[in-house]
């Protein structure tokens, strides 16, 4: 009996239907509905109601759906004990893009000497679209923005850096007031679909400040090459990045407190690749570390 399939059961179970359950994992409704008919056949019970797309589990699903939630567990533990003396594998790495234009190239640096057996697969996405694969299975970690939701008990978290909004000028307005520099000068606004773009409008109406806007866009490197061209001020959460280093820009920081936007690392407890994912932890808190001499006092 394949484990896999009694694991896309409780997913059927779960979401209600088989075509949701297809969704998260990436297949098509028919290979769920053959998975689940191969089940029946080798078990010699009907497990599910159909009712167009909705699913009920029969008196015997639900005994089955009892007892398979503690076998999948037992055989994710049981994986995770097998791999646990080994550092290979595959490592299925979720990144939001700052991360990626960040701390995360010399992450993966200190991480493929220290793993060099380890294959590492990046995917990159905002950092809703990374939870949501790492709920479906398909990373084994995501380096992102903390969820704006308490995390499940299967969850844990590791915090990298707290960065709080910073007014981005040309290095030749760095005595400028903050303030004055978001009213006078022109705007690059962060896109307020994202969490510090949300962060950064919040500000600004707060302080009641209507600035000038030319510019709106979801790239914070952008951003920082445009106030480094000369073409205006923005309001951002403070990044550390080499491709920013040698830019000629002044990182200002706001008369008035903000809560930090926070990123880090999110994993699920019983992962079979949680060695890997503790190398991953470490080395990015050596970059982290090494960097924090960078943000501006």
């Amino acid at each position: 009996m394949e484990t896999a399939f009694l694991a896309n059961l409780l997913l059927v179970v779960d979401t209600g239907s088989m075509a949701e359950a297809a969704r998260r994992v990436g297949v098509t409704p028919a290979a769920i509905a053959q998975q689940v008919s191969a089940l029946e056949r080798e078990l010699g019970v009907a497990l599910f109601v159909r009712s167009g797309r909705t699913v009920t589990p029969t008196e015997a699903g639900h005994r089955v759906i009892e007892r398979a939630r503690g076998l999948v567990a037992e055989f994710a533990e049981l994986k995770a004990h097998a791999l646990e003396g080994e550092a290979a594998g595959e490592l299925r790495i979720g990144t939001i893009t700052t991360a990626l234009l960040s701390l995360l190239p010399d992450v993966l640096a200190n991480f493929s000497r220290a793993f060099p057996r380890a294959k590492l697969l990046i995917r990159a996405g905002t950092s809703l679209e990374l939870y949501d694969t790492l709920q479906r299975g398909d990373l084994d970690a995501a380096i992102c923005l903390h969820p704006p939701f308490a995390l499940p008990k299967a969850y844990d978290w590791h915090l990298l850096r707290e960065e709080p909004l910073v007014v981005l000028a040309p290095a030749r307005l760095a005595a400028a007031d903050p303030h004055e520099l978001l009213r006078r000068e022109p705007f690059i606004r962060y896109d307020r679909t994202l969490g510090g773009g949300k962060q950064a409008d919040q500000y600004l109406r707060a302080a009641r400040i209507v600035p000038r806007e030319l510019f709106e866009l979801n790239a914070l490197m952008a951003i920082a090459m445009m106030v480094d061209r000369g073409l205006g001020v923005s309001l951002v959460p403070d990044i550390v990045s080499p491709m920013t280093s040698a830019l000629s820009i002044a990182r200002l920081a706001l008369p008035v407190p903000t809560e930090p936007r926070r990123f880090g690392v999110v994993w699920q407890r019983a992962s079979p690749r949680a060695r890997l994912i503790k190398g991953l932890l470490q080395c990015a808190d050596e970059v982290v570390a090494a960097n924090a001499g960078d943000a501006p006092g």
